[in-house]
């Protein structure tokens, strides 16, 4: 058997919880068994980004555990937010590939080649997530109770993100965009397509797909 590829990859929500910071590594691992993931997160954002100024805060420790994770002689970086705070600066940088959420989860999105309604945790679309898109964004929508990826952990959050998904799709979406990591966190997907009925792309398994196309 050939040997497992290394994948560092970055929290941005800061948590002291073992299991919740692992988590996204092991779903990468689950689905793709050629990759082994070591994750951390960057120190000091307890409500991980939710806006501009939280990705300001959080790009300059990004680029720091990039580096730190390139001179460890990673085989690929993984910045697990669909805000891509750093890709494209860590991207001409460093010599190994470095694949942000969201722009994975919007070029899979792009092949469909359908329109498609982004939900998440802002009320902006991430940049990059637009620029891929474009025109092809029917609407974004957040759940007026989700402010922050902590959020998404109340009791109501999947009602009320089966709600918006419903409402993107009366818009004319014939795609769900999962515009924030944390909806992998709590396996968001599966549930949406199920109560809207639409194709549901979890940025987290977008991105764990790129990775290991790139390196196996």
């Amino acid at each position: 058997m050939s040997e497992k590829k290394k994948i560092g990859l970055i929290r941005v929500l800061t948590t002291p919880d073992q299991e919740l910071l692992q988590l996204h590594g092991r779903m990468i691992e689950s689905c793709f068994p050629g990759l082994s993931v070591e994750s951390r997160c960057i120190a000091d954002q307890d409500e991980g980004i939710h806006d501009e100024a939280s990705h300001a805060k959080a790009l300059p420790k990004v680029l720091a555990l990039g580096r730190a994770f390139a001179d460890e002689n990673v085989d690929a970086v993984y910045i697990s937010c669909a805000g891509d705070p750093g890709v494209g600066i860590l991207q001409r940088e460093l010599a190994v590939p470095v694949v942000g959420a969201g722009t994975a989860t919007a070029h899979v999105a792009s092949a469909y080649g359908v329109s498609v309604g982004v939900l998440g945790i802002t009320d902006d679309v991430p940049e990059e997530i637009a620029k891929i898109l474009g025109g092809r964004i029917v609407g974004s929508l957040r759940p007026p109770q989700i402010h922050t990826t902590l959020d998404l952990f109340r009791p109501d959050a999947m009602d009320a993100l089966a709600e918006a998904g419903c409402a993107l799709k009366s818009k004319g979406a014939k795609l769900l965009l999962l515009a924030c990591t944390g909806l992998a966190t709590i396996n968001a997907a599966p549930e949406l397509r199920r109560r809207v009925g639409l194709p549901v792309l979890d940025p987290l398994r977008c991105a764990a797909t790129c990775l290991w196309t790139a390196l196996c």
